[in-house]
Formats: structure tokens, sequence, C-alpha cells
């Protein structure tokens, strides 16, 4: 019996689900409970996330048990999302933008659940996310660039097409006093640090050209961006030619 079984049982069981995940959510700590929320995302009604999801980052702050609560409800919505229920898209989409890193990786988590089950749909929306605000161009980096949804080519052509225009957004991003203003591109950049991995592994063909018009731009943090991405080992072990010489390149 896995562990996600054994936590189904669990809950079957229980008729206080809170404590069962405050005890059990690994938090404070570095990784929260994911098979245990996967488990509350399948079993979970839209009344349960909604209690979830009235956590406010004052009451459920990061890092703590009561974040895992809110996490769950993010993550519950993704579930409703792949059965066709797309109005809760604009409270998912808000989400995307809550100060708690870990509600915004609920987000993105519960958008693959919805590309796991219509990937056009999920395409689609992320389209319109792709052109909002940088917490939004975020979760729609982070919810595509997932190697099980990329195996069709065309899939994959079109996410890498997404991630061109969001990484042109990124350089056009004025300098940001604002620290609010400034956390959300920052995340952004981090997710675009690791997207491009993902997609140009999906398609190498489609995606080099596309990322290699982007080696000699002048924004740092599309630069950031891009050395980001050479770092990671699944280019690395696609093409290690094509890759130092990318970052030759940018030593030159």
């Amino acid at each position: 019996m896995s562990k996600m079984d054994d936590y189904r049982k669990l809950l079957q069981n229980c008729p206080d689900w809170d404590e069962v995940l405050l005890r059990e959510s690994g938090l404070p700590g570095p990784r929260g409970n994911l098979e245990l929320a996967a488990v509350v995302a399948q079993m979970g009604d839209y009344a349960l996330f909604d209690r979830y999801l009235s956590y406010t980052p004052e009451a459920a702050p990061t890092n703590s048990p009561q974040e895992f609560l809110h996490f769950c409800g993010a993550l519950g919505l993704g579930e409703y999302l792949a059965k066709g229920e797309t109005r809760h898209l604009t409270r998912l989409r808000l989400l995307a933008q809550d100060p708690r890193w870990r509600t915004r990786e609920a987000v993105a988590m519960a958008l693959q659940r919805w590309g796991d089950a219509d990937i056009q749909a999920l395409l689609d929306e992320m389209d319109s996310w792709s052109q909002g605000n940088p917490y939004e161009q975020r979760a729609a980096v982070a919810g595509l660039c997932e190697p099980r949804l990329l195996g069709d080519p065309a899939v994959s052509r079109r996410v890498l097409s997404i991630l061109d225009r969001i990484t042109g957004s990124l350089a056009a991003q004025p300098d940001r006093k604002d620290p609010a203003a400034s956390a959300a591109v920052e995340a952004l950049k981090k997710g675009l640090g690791y997207g491009w991995s993902v997609a140009i592994a999906a398609n190498p063909e489609a995606g080099k050209p596309l990322f290699e018009k982007w080696l000699e731009h002048p924004d740092r943090n599309v630069a950031w961006v891009v050395r980001e991405n050479l770092k990671k080992n699944r280019l690395l072990r696609m093409d290690p030619a094509w890759v130092n010489g990318l970052l030759q390149t940018m030593k030159s």
C-alpha cells in the first residue's frame, strides 16, 4: 500500500480532517506533505476547499501548518477544472498572486491537473494569463512547463511561443522600487529560469532557435534567465555541445 493509499484510508475514517492535515503537514519545514495534499484534493469538496481558502496570510503565514490548509484549498480547485468547471478560474487567477509561494505552487499544480484532462483548454487560458501581471505570467510558466504535459510537439511549440512572449515582457519590465512589485518580477524571473529548459528538452528543434535569440539580450533579468536554464541538467543531457557553446558565447 502506498503512502497516498494510507492517507486515503486515514481520511475516510477521520471526522476531523483539519487535525490530521495540521499534524501531518510537514510544516514548518522545507517541504509540505504533497502526497497528503493530493489526496485531500481528490477526496475533498468545494465547501472544504472554500473554507481552507479563507485562511489569510495573517491567519496562515508562510511555513505554518495552517498554510498547508490553504495550499490544499488551492490545489483542490484543480480537480474541479479537470471536470470542466472553469468558473473556478477567476479565483485561481487571484490565488496566483498570493504572497505565499506555496499557494502559488498549488495554483501551478492545479493548472497542471487541468492540463492532464484538457491541455488545449489550459493552453487557451494560459494565452490570456501570459499577457497579465508578472504573478499571472509566472503561473502560466509554472503550469505549462511540466514534462508530462509536453509530449505532443504541437503543445510544446505553443508553450515555447508563450515563453517567448513572457520573456519579452520580462525584458520590458521597468525597475520597481515598490517591494511587492519587485517580488512579483522576481517570481516570474525564477519561473522562467527553469521553464525554458523543460520546454526545450521536450522539443529541441523548435526550442533552441527561440531560446538562442535571447542569448545576447542586454536586459540583466533576461541574461539571468538564459544562464539559469543553461545550468539545468536536462539541457546538459540533451545536448552538452550546444549548452557549452552558448555559455562560451555569453562569456565572450
